[in-house]
């Protein structure tokens, strides 16, 4: 299994990139992953990670772009659920990028 060399330890890593124990994700490792892909998180980017991190905790499942989106815009308001503010943030595509970043499986439905 493919892995990222972060602090000192081997992070296993799906051949996507996703975390493959959820135990060994951390903020450091979360800014790490996005300064490799040229992105520097800012809270706008924690706001979406920390409600993903959230979101997996209570149903045990990363969400697709369109419960993303909705359930967003259900806690945040219409001006950031909405595909054109996620995808702003997280270019590679919100529910997949995001996920990524929070140490969160692949979301379901993404290809």
């Amino acid at each position: 299994m493919p892995y990222i060399e972060f602090e000192g330890k081997k992070i296993e890593v799906d051949e996507d990139g996703y975390v493959a124990n959820l135990d060994d994700w951390s903020e450091g490792l979360a800014v790490y992953m996005a300064q490799k892909d040229g992105i520097t998180l800012t809270d706008a980017h924690w706001e979406v990670i920390n409600f993903l991190r959230n979101y997996y905790e209570k149903y045990q499942i990363a969400p697709m772009i369109k419960i993303l989106v909705k359930e967003i815009g259900k806690v945040m308001g219409p001006e950031k659920g909405n595909t054109k503010y996620l995808y702003e943030l997280f270019p590679d595509g919100p529910a997949k990028q995001a996920c990524r970043y929070a140490g969160l499986p692949k979301p379901t439905g993404c290809v």
